[in-house]
C-alpha cells in the first residue's frame, strides 16, 4: 500500500467526493439545507440506497451534517459543514468546466482519433 504522504492530491480529493452522485448532492446542498426526499427528487435517478450509503460517507468525512429532529415521522436535514464549504469552488470550477464543454466553448487540440470520444483527448480553452 502506497504511503499517505506519496498518493497524488487528485486522489486524496477524489477519495472524499468521487462517485457518481456525490458532486451532486453536494451541488444541491451548496444552495439549502435539504431533506432527504428533497435531495432524492433534486437528484433524481439516484436509488435510495445509494443516496443514503453516498450520505453516508459525506457524513463520515465531515463534508456534510445530518441532523435528526426527535419527532413523529423522524425529520432528517442534511446541510454543508464549514469542511464541506472549503469544496465550493471545487465544484464551481466543475460545473463551469462542464457548461463551456457543453457549449462547445473548448476545443480539442488536434483531430480526434477515430475510435476516441471527445472526452478522452487534450483540449484548450479559446476565447
Amino acid at each position: 500500500m502506497q504511503n499517505e504522504e506519496k498518493i497524488c492530491p487528485v486522489t486524496t480529493t477524489l477519495r472524499v467526493i468521487g462517485g457518481r452522485w456525490k458532486a451532486l448532492i453536494l451541488y444541491h446542498l451548496f444552495q439549502d439545507v435539504k431533506r432527504f426526499s428533497e435531495l432524492q427528487h433534486a437528484i433524481g435517478g439516484v436509488s435510495q440506497k445509494v443516496l443514503t450509503q453516498q450520505l453516508r460517507e459525506l457524513e463520515r468525512d465531515g463534508i456534510i451534517h445530518r441532523q435528526v429532529f426527535p419527532q413523529v415521522p423522524p425529520r432528517v436535514e442534511y446541510s454543508m459543514t464549514a469542511l464541506g464549504e472549503s469544496l465550493k469552488p471545487v465544484v464551481g470550477a466543475m460545473g463551469k468546466w462542464g457548461m463551456m464543454f457543453r457549449n462547445g466553448e473548448l476545443k480539442m487540440d488536434g483531430p480526434y482519433p477515430s475510435d476516441a470520444k471527445p472526452a478522452q483527448n487534450a483540449i484548450s480553452i479559446h476565447s
